[in-house]
């Protein structure tokens, strides 16, 4: 939060400038559909589309959402995430060599 009103005026200009850019790339995106080689090329479109809108969800993400302040608790979640994934993939493996060796035994009347 703004302290003093030169700080506040700080903040504010780089959100009306985000919200310019924002404005600039929704232009972009519409005047993307009427160039002939884009439309009829409609994977090129849709990758210049998908380009653009990517910027503006960063944009968004990064200065409306304050997400630049918080970058090492970002990384944190991120990283946690990554293990989870990890953990989740490891879980069939592991299970799996498990249940394989005991339908073998249950198969083949091993055990009994």
């Amino acid at each position: 939060m703004a302290a003093t009103a030169e700080a506040l005026r700080s903040e504010l200009k780089k959100y009306i400038m985000v919200f310019v850019a924002l404005l600039v790339l929704t232009g972009i995106t519409v005047g993307v559909s009427y160039i002939p080689y884009l439309t009829a090329n409609p994977v090129m479109g849709i990758a210049v589309a998908l380009f653009v809108a990517g910027i503006k969800g960063s944009l968004v993400a990064c200065y409306f959402m304050h997400l630049l302040d918080e970058r090492g608790m970002i990384l944190w979640i991120l990283a946690l995430c990554v293990l989870f994934f990890i953990t989740l993939l490891l879980i069939p493996v592991v299970t799996s060599s498990e249940v394989v060796a005991g339908e073998a035994d249950r198969m083949f009347g091993v055990g009994r």
